[in-house]
């Protein structure tokens, strides 16, 4: 008895030490994955392994498995308002991961929402279309949300066939990407990160590209990693760019810490046999605790 009381009590002073700490909670608003490799399954388990704290709002039901999406159910516009009104006014989430909104009548009053609480550091993953080219969001829904969500986001995280929509132009080489850029910075976003892991080629390029100096385009280059498990990856990146922008990182080292992250879930994956389809990441390679922040003196 002596034994667990003394337990008890090591656990209370454990408890009030570390009372009043708020871990770093990022919002996630996209579509489910019945199959658990990107969407709100995703960012769960990317925000979850990096010692985050993961809310969301699901914007639609998704029919799919590793073999590609069967269906979509859009959930109610006023629903999805409701799941992200009630996280922002008591969890007060440090970002905002954003993906799939189906229904184009979404994303105005959702843009109202994030306003009226003041949401900073706004990632946008503007996706459309899955890999098993299914459609996801239509037009209309690409053009509303280009208009009243992207000029409240920090980035937006376009692979290069998003990236020809939202520009209106073929990417084939290194300067239409860079003009396919400048154009989605003319919407108002402070910065977009495209993604260039459709193109060919050995080499994995990403460009980064800032309203503050879009003159001085970032290229971010990698060893393309052969693998057939690559569902979710871009999820699995925004998600990670968010958490890391919402933990005080600057928006270059943002990046460059989310895809360090992403290429080793990818790494750790790469021989993995899940499903007969394209297979998820490995989110939790190397999953960090959820602990108070350390003082500034004993920092990491």
């Amino acid at each position: 008895m002596a034994v667990l009381q003394y337990i008890f009590k090591m656990k209370q002073i454990e408890y009030k030490r570390k009372e009043g700490w708020k871990p770093v909670c990022v919002l996630s608003i996209a579509g489910s994955d019945s199959g658990g490799g990107a969407g709100l399954q995703a960012d769960l388990k990317t925000v979850s392994s990096l010692g985050g704290f993961s809310a969301t709002a699901v914007s639609a039901v998704t029919v799919q498995n590793t073999q590609g999406v069967k269906a979509v159910s859009p959930v109610p516009v006023e629903t999805v308002c409701a799941q992200v009104e009630a996280v922002c006014e008591d969890l007060h989430p440090d970002a905002i991961k954003i993906s799939m909104l189906p229904d184009a009548a979404l994303a105005a009053p959702l843009a109202e929402i994030l306003k009226k609480h003041a949401c900073r550091h706004i990632v946008i993953d503007p996706v459309m279309v899955a890999t098993s080219g299914h459609t996801l969001v239509e037009v209309p829904g690409v053009r509303s949300l280009v208009k009243h969500l992207f000029p409240l986001a920090e980035i937006v995280t376009p692979n290069l066939e998003e990236a020809r929509v939202l520009a209106g132009i073929e990417i084939d080489n290194d300067a239409a990407c860079l003009s396919a850029a400048k154009k989605i910075l003319q919407s108002g976003v402070k910065a977009v990160l495209m993604k260039g892991g459709h193109a060919q080629g050995e080499a994995m390029k990403d460009l980064l590209l800032t309203q503050r100096a879009p003159d001085r385009p970032l290229w971010l280059c990698s060893p393309r990693i052969h693998t057939a498990n690559l569902h979710g990856t871009g999820c699995t990146l925004s998600a990670a760019l968010a958490f890391f922008l919402a933990s005080g990182y600057k928006l270059e080292e943002a990046v460059s810490a989310a895809k360090n992250y992403i290429d080793q879930a990818i790494e750790a994956a790469k021989d993995m046999r899940l499903g007969e389809g394209s297979g998820p990441v490995n989110h939790f390679f190397a999953p960090v605790a959820c602990t108070p922040p350390l003082p500034k003196k004993h920092a990491l």
